[in-house]
């Protein structure tokens, strides 16, 4: 029996296998997961309805199971179509709750062409594509070592 909140078997199996450096997308629901795999990813689809299931959702309970060392969101161009003015309302919401979680890890925006190569990366072991409906709420997170 798991302690943690994470129970989902096919997450939890990957999760466990992979090791430090590896990159895990919590993919917003307008993201193109089925097109932007890295060559070693699975893509986990837990796209029920429209907001059903969200990304804050899913990294508060990845939070209660793997160290993570680097926490990235898509950097919004300035020229983008969809480009807002400051961050995203929804980077306040994993700003607290990577404090609730007691990391102190630091939430960087990195541009979104360089996010997608990161994805794209063989580091890139799975993406977890929530229904999410808010504009640029990708989080990228890079596995810590377990001490």
């Amino acid at each position: 029996m798991l302690k943690h909140r994470l129970i989902h078997p096919e997450i939890s199996a990957i999760l466990a296998r992979a090791g430090h450096h590896a990159k895990v997308l919590i993919a917003d629901g307008n993201y193109p997961a089925s097109t932007t795999l890295g060559p070693n990813a699975t893509l986990v689809s837990l796209n029920l309805a429209p907001g059903i299931v969200t990304v804050s959702q899913v990294l508060e309970t990845l939070l209660t199971a793997i160290p993570v060392d680097e926490i990235n969101t898509m950097g919004i161009p300035s020229d983008d179509p969809y480009a807002l003015q400051g961050d995203p309302p929804a980077w306040d919401d994993y700003r607290k709750i990577i404090a609730a979680a007691g990391s102190n890890v630091e939430m960087k925006p990195i541009s979104k062409w360089d996010f997608y190569e990161a994805v794209a990366s063989r580091d890139h072991v799975l993406t977890i594509q929530t229904a999410d409906q808010a504009l640029w709420a990708n989080v990228l997170l890079t596995i810590g070592c377990r001490v």
